[in-house]
């Protein structure tokens, strides 16, 4: 019997999900889901938008997660999936602006306001050490 493709790309995409959700990232993979935690999230709010692409997998995933052993880090921790769940995906991109759609990217958020972003492109051309130092300066100006 062959695979379907839907089964196929839920068993490749898997794995890239469970790099962030090992760590303790909520996954939000509704519009309703994104529209229930992000606005009234108390605190700091990490949102990762995950993605398919080499750089999300070579230095967005591992930047967050080396950051995530700092001794500071946000409150929350969320991750959407870029051309995965699309609707919660769009959904969290509204509280971006004015930065436009970009996947991978990372967003922090204080009470619900953006407060740092990191941009495909601040990812494809730096480190995954690079990304963790970027992220851990945010967590220790915004997070305390």
């Amino acid at each position: 019997m062959a695979m379907s493709f839907d089964r196929y790309m839920k068993d490749m995409i898997q794995p890239m999900r469970d790099e962030l959700t090992r760590l303790g990232i909520k996954e939000l993979r509704t519009a309703e889901e994104v529209e229930t935690h992000l606005p009234d999230a108390p605190g700091t709010t990490l949102v990762v938008v995950n993605s398919v692409c080499g750089c999300a997998a070579g230095q967005c995933r591992p930047g967050v997660a080396q950051a995530l052993q700092h001794d500071i880090v946000p409150d929350n921790l969320f991750t959407v999936f870029a051309g995965q769940d699309k609707e919660a995906t769009a959904k969290a991109r509204e509280y971006f602006a004015p930065y436009p759609p970009s996947s991978p990217s990372i967003a922090l958020m204080k009470d619900g306001e953006l407060v740092h972003f990191i941009e495909r492109h601040q990812i494809e051309d730096r480190s995954a050490q690079e990304i963790a130092d970027d992220l851990i300066e945010a967590f220790d100006r915004v997070c305390r």
